[in-house]
């Protein structure tokens, strides 16, 4: 099986610019819509912090918490990442 991740190995997040993605990182869970990928950080919109996720086919998360505005993270705590609830 061949993975086409784009023009590099982040390439898969530029992918994925305009839609609602949940990045599993070191430490904690941020979904939001993705606004902006450059080569250090990505940007999310209407981000919020996952808490406890419940099932993972679930429609919502069992406890998320919104943030106030846009949210950075940095690219080099991101361990994974995609489409999710």
């Amino acid at each position: 099986m061949e993975l086409n991740m784009g023009e590099n190995s982040q390439g898969g997040l530029k992918n994925l610019v305009g839609r609602r993605v949940t990045l599993f990182c070191v430490n904690y869970i941020y979904t939001g819509k993705l606004i902006a990928v450059n080569d250090t950080a990505v940007v999310l919109t209407d981000p919020a912090i996952v808490y406890e996720t419940g099932p993972l086919k679930s429609k919502k998360w069992k406890d998320a918490q919104n943030f106030p505005h846009d949210w950075h993270i940095n690219k080099n705590s991101i361990e994974s990442y995609g489409e999710l609830k």
